[in-house]
């Protein structure tokens, strides 16, 4: 299933935050692999400062596995379905593992991509 995540990065992490980005080291030791790094790299940021990204999770609870990851640095103020549950071909069953390379919330990506700013680089900006 895909997820929109909303969170907002905690004060005084920024710097941690993009050294683990910047080293490959966001995630490390989380059965989710390099998926950190990628969903940092799509994700996108208001000027509140809430930070917007879609993530793939195969857990029975959204975001089981990762979130304990994802807290290091991480307010988590939402998590939320990305699209429709019964038309997730990993829930429903007409293709396990699908998630990974379905382009269900393409749609989705591409609004957040208008509204917002590129977290990563507007973080470096900030952070400098």
């Amino acid at each position: 299933m895909r997820y929109l995540v909303k969170g907002r990065l905690m004060p005084g992490k920024e710097v941690e935050f993009l050294r683990a980005v910047d080293e490959g080291t966001l995630g490390r030791g989380s059965i989710a692999g390099d998926e950190y790094l990628q969903d940092m790299g799509h994700a996108r940021v208001g000027d509140d400062g809430e930070v917007h990204w879609v993530e793939v999770c195969f857990c029975t609870i959204p975001l089981a596995e990762e979130r304990p990851y994802w807290e290091k640095y991480f307010e988590l103020l939402s998590v939320t379905d990305a699209h429709a549950r019964g038309n997730c071909r990993d829930l429903n069953g007409t293709g396990p593992w699908a998630c990974c390379d379905c382009d269900c919330t393409k749609k989705l990506e591409e609004r957040l991509a208008q509204k917002w700013d590129a977290f990563l680089p507007k973080l470096r900006e900030s952070a400098m």
